[in-house]
């Protein structure tokens, strides 16, 4: 895994010496990747309720105060801010949602914390968006039931390694570091996973996108 930049290195250290400003140009590095796990992440009841904006804001405040308890020769800084906002988002499921979000199977447990799992709803929506042969609605929605038939037959980390790879579009190390398991693991469930979609979406090309 790839250590971050020098200029990285002095805005935690200006971070952690109470430099706001650094801070704040620390976790702007990372927004638009942060924005895009909030968006594959959110449940669906939500989405027109909570701004990924929204989001960020508050888990920027989490990230300013607490950027002491980053110790990057522990966890790479973009990995521990994904975490800080994965937490703020666990929180608004749990209290707009109750407690129907703790359950297990809408949360998984990843590098120190819980995340909420991306369903396999979201994830056609979004497959079926990249789509260049499914385009009238007869298709699309056959595409949609096999997508999610597809999804939903995959083990749980299988399709994490899917989200993690092709939607929030970490590199292979930081898919291994995030569900704690080798890179030769994380690379090998990604083929797997690849290839049981493939098979799924043979009649619909242009639905994946190779990483």
């Amino acid at each position: 895994m790839k250590r971050q930049t020098q200029h990285e290195d002095v805005l935690l250290h200006d971070a952690k010496r109470g430099d706001s400003d650094a801070v704040a140009k620390l976790f702007n590095r990372y927004r638009a990747r942060l924005r895009r796990m909030i968006e594959i992440r959110i449940d669906e009841r939500l989405a027109g309720r909570i701004d990924p904006s929204d989001v960020l804001q508050e888990a920027f405040i989490d990230v300013h105060n607490r950027i002491d308890e980053l110790r990057t020769d522990d966890i790479p800084v973009f990995l521990w801010l994904r975490l800080k906002v994965g937490n703020r988002l666990i929180d608004l499921h749990r209290f707009h949602l109750g407690a129907e979000k703790r359950s297990a199977r809408r949360e998984i447990s990843l590098f120190r914390g819980a995340m909420p799992l991306a369903s396999s709803a979201s994830l056609a929506s979004k497959l079926l968006g990249r789509a260049t042969s499914a385009s009238n609605a007869a298709m699309r929605a056959e595409a949609r039931v096999r997508v999610q038939e597809a999804l939903n037959n995959m083990d749980e980390i299988d399709r994490e390694v899917l989200v993690l790879r092709h939607f929030e579009d970490l590199t292979n190390a930081e898919t291994a570091t995030i569900l704690d398991i080798s890179q030769n693991a994380a690379s090998n469930r990604h083929v797997r996973a690849l290839k049981r979609l493939r098979v799924s979406l043979a009649a619909f090309p242009g639905l994946l996108v190779e990483r």
